[in-house]
Parts: structure tokens; C-alpha cells; sequence
């Protein structure tokens, strides 16, 4: 980021705090999409979020629509910012997950993902449909033989008879779902996509980390439990976890970092399609 970015963005940051009387608590920060400032509003704890990139607003915009069924409350919008509550997080699905109780961190992210996919009254936010979400799979697929070549296969059948059509978080997973206390775990930074409901447990495969992801059993053992908690049919699960495994992988080879835990997973999606 350049001097004049840095200085526009802290422009944007201290309109918010102006504009919604908010207290920061301490320096704000940037991530690859967004600023982010720590705050006080009325009080209470919040995170103010300025978008960098569209992506970012529009999923701001679905933050939005979503009002607050599963995922944090947004407490003021405007533009490319959002003030969105804290969670508390006292609780970490990662942590759970790794120290013996992963089924139960499954099955609370499945519970949240109910809610995400629960059928909303009002007009919704533009989205993406998601076969367009996986252009770099097929374009690095044409380049990779092996793992990455029958995950774009699968991905294609996947795509060609969508079931279950609804609005997607896109990358729902241990980090992404907060604990926010006498409200539940919730949800945060979707990526406003559209498509088959099954998507949206794959990537809980892939973490929290590739210890636990690539350990014996597991893939098994946790596709069973989503299954089950999500009414979902295992082995179009599995489909879902090799297809959405393959895409992580493509998108770690595009940027030049390490795709391996996104291709063992895929490797052992594939091998347990195959198993039957």
C-alpha cells in the first residue's frame, strides 16, 4: 500500500468514529481487504470495518441483509464501512476442535450455516453465482495433472446439477464463526456468493489446521457428523470437500503459497469417492 492509500483509508477511518460518535480503542489496521478499527459505541465494544475492495463491500452488504440470523449484528452502515458488535470470542472452535471436541465444533458451524441458509423475506444483495468462483480451479486444472485435474472434474459435474440453491457464506470454517456469548456463535466476512447449500461445509475439512485436517480418520469421521447434522447425502459431501479443496489449492498456486493442506485434502476426498 502506498502513502496516499495509507492516508485516504485513515481519512475513511476517522469519518466513521466522527460520524457515529465512536471511541477508538487503540491504532487502526489493515488486512488485504479492509481497515479496521477497535471501538466504543454507545459503550460497548464494536469493530469498525472500511472495505478496500468490492468484494469486501458486498459482503458487508450481506452482513447487512442477513440481519444478525447467524451471523454478528451490524450496528451502522454506510457506504464501504460497517460497524459490526464483537463477539467475545472467550471460545475458539480451532481450539476446540484441536483439544478433543471437533464433532462439536462441526456441529455448531453446521448450526450456524442453518441459519445463514434460512430464507430471508427482503431483497437480497447482488451475489455471485458460484461457478464463477471457480474460474482458477479450472484454469490451473489445465496446467495440473493429477489431484487438481479430477477435483476440477468433480467440480464441473457439482456445478452442472445444482441442488439446494441458496445464499452462501463462501468460506465458512473455525475462524470465521465467533463465539458472541448469550447470542451463540455467529458468523463473519462472508464472500456473497450463490449456489448449492453443500458448498458451504467443505471448507470445515480443510481446518483448523493441517495437522488436524490431514489426520487419520478424520475426513471420515467429520464427514459423517456434517452429514448428519446437515441433512446432507455423504458422498455429495465428499464431492463438495474434494471440489472445494482443489479451488483453495488453485488459489494458493496462483498467489505462490503452500497449497498442500488444500491438496491432501483433496487427495483424500478423492480416495474416500472412490472407496465408496
Amino acid at each position: 500500500m502506498n502513502d496516499i492509500e495509507d492516508a485516504e483509508g485513515m481519512a475513511d477511518v476517522q469519518a466513521c468514529l466522527t460520524r457515529w460518535q465512536l471511541t477508538a480503542r487503540g491504532a487502526p489496521w489493515r488486512t488485504g481487504s479492509s481497515w479496521l478499527q477497535a471501538v466504543r459505541f454507545n459503550g460497548e465494544p464494536a469493530i469498525l470495518k472500511v472495505a478496500r475492495i468490492e468484494e469486501e463491500h458486498r459482503g458487508g452488504q450481506l452482513m447487512v441483509w442477513w440481519r444478525a440470523h447467524g451471523a454478528v449484528r451490524v450496528l451502522a452502515h454506510d457506504g464501504d464501512a460497517i460497524l459490526l458488535e464483537q463477539a467475545d470470542d472467550r471460545r475458539s472452535l480451532a481450539d476446540m476442535a484441536r483439544l478433543g471436541d471437533d464433532d462439536a465444533a462441526s456441529r455448531i458451524i453446521c448450526d450456524v450455516a442453518a441459519r445463514l441458509h434460512a430464507p430471508q423475506s427482503h431483497p437480497r444483495p447482488a451475489l455471485l453465482p458460484l461457478p464463477a468462483w471457480f474460474s482458477s480451479l479450472h484454469r490451473v486444472a489445465g496446467t495440473q495433472a493429477g489431484v487438481l485435474g479430477d477435483a476440477a472434474s468433480v467440480a464441473a459435474d457439482l456445478l452442472a446439477s445444482p441442488q439446494d440453491i441458496t445464499v452462501l457464506h463462501g468460506d465458512l470454517h473455525h475462524g470465521n464463526v465467533l463465539d458472541a456469548g448469550e447470542r451463540g456463535w455467529l458468523a463473519i466476512d462472508p464472500k456473497v456468493l450463490i449456489g448449492e447449500r453443500g458448498f458451504d461445509f467443505a471448507n470445515i475439512l480443510c481446518n483448523p489446521d493441517h495437522e488436524l485436517a490431514t489426520s487419520p480418520g478424520r475426513l471420515e469421521r467429520q464427514v459423517a457428523v456434517i452429514a448428519e447434522a446437515a441433512a446432507l447425502e455423504r458422498g455429495r459431501l465428499l464431492a463438495w470437500v474434494a471440489a472445494w479443496s482443489g479451488l483453495s489449492a488453485a488459489w494458493h498456486l496462483e498467489d505462490g503459497t503452500e497449497p498442500h493442506t488444500a491438496l491432501a485434502v483433496a487427495g483424500l476426498a478423492l480416495d474416500a469417492m472412490r472407496a465408496g
